[in-house]
């Protein structure tokens, strides 16, 4: 039976970002800037904010017949479309941090990484970790097994029917969860929402790619793989994260509660300083009708009282 959401109000409290990219992440090494990103979280107020890179270790396959040929993805990618994420720069990203510390004090900028797949490549993630101090470090999913290869989401929506889709990238969630401890929040849980093949537009970076012929992503067509992952996690004693950068189902926080959930975070996946904390009066508004507050230092996690 489908619960009654709750509605979407006025922000009360502003939160940190946890989820940041700057041009340290490969994907935004030509549009972001941390120190850009930092102006404008303090002329926006945010109390904190966490650069999040991303660290990618899995090989995937880009369909280079429908991506724009303009994309970081598509000059990243070999001649036969498979793109091998380049290195990151743990000694520069850290210098970087540090400097935008000196430059605003009054922000509390943290420093992490977005682990992508860590549970397929936890030799190199642990090496990496071990270079240095990471304070907010994510784990993610953004490619699922497809034959011999790995691929994103929205290619797979062309070979696939998308419920299936879903439930392959779920899967592979909930064994990430299962199988790697080296991150601390779940990122975007609802990753191949965002190229759901009824979502396009001018403002979906995938619009190219998607058809027509599915309808609107139900969440409760998902509800026990979502519950699924969601116990795991909160069995593991961590975040999940409610990304903002498509709207996440208010039915999925909802779940995370009834599964044990006891803590979220608020992340915009900003790639550019522009979309910073986009989205977040809605998300807090969500997150408090649930029961979930701040925590006691602007960075904390936001937590379930008496949990």
């Amino acid at each position: 039976m489908r619960r009654d959401v709750p509605e979407r109000g006025e922000l009360t409290v502003l939160p940190a970002d946890s989820h940041v990219h700057s041009e340290w992440s490969w994907d935004s090494a030509l549009v972001g800037s941390m120190e850009r990103t930092c102006a404008r979280a303090v002329e926006l107020g945010l109390p904190a904010i966490a650069f999040t890179e991303h660290v990618d270790h899995t090989v995937w396959q880009v369909p280079l017949d429908i991506v724009n040929p303009d994309d970081r993805i598509a000059v990243l990618a070999a001649p036969d479309g498979s793109l091998t994420p380049p290195v990151f720069d743990a000694a520069g990203y850290l210098a970087s941090i540090e400097r935008c510390r000196e430059r605003f004090p009054d922000l509390r900028i943290l420093s992490g990484m977005e682990l992508g797949e860590p549970h397929l490549h936890a030799t190199a993630a642990a090496a990496l970790l071990s270079t240095g101090r990471f304070d907010r470090v994510l784990g993610s999913v953004h490619c699922v097994a497809d034959g011999s290869g790995f691929t994103e989401p929205f290619a797979l929506y062309r070979r696939h029917p998308a419920a299936d889709v879903v439930r392959r990238y779920l899967d592979e969630v909930a064994r990430l969860v299962r199988g790697s401890d080296l991150f601390s929040v779940l990122a975007h849980i609802d990753y191949p929402v965002r190229s759901w093949p009824m979502r396009s537009g001018p403002s979906d970076p995938y619009a190219y790619s998607m058809g027509s012929g599915s309808a609107p992503f139900d969440p409760y067509s998902f509800e026990e793989e979502f519950r699924h992952v969601l116990r795991l996690l909160a069995d593991s004693g961590r975040a999940l994260e409610v990304n903002t950068k498509v709207p996440l189902h208010p039915e999925i926080v909802g779940w995370w509660r009834d599964e044990g959930g006891r803590a979220v975070t608020f992340g915009s996946d900003a790639h550019v300083p522009a979309v910073l904390a986009h989205g977040f009066a809605e998300a807090v508004a969500m997150v408090e009708a649930y029961g979930f507050r701040p925590g006691r230092h602007s960075y904390d996690f936001w937590t379930r009282p008496g949990r």
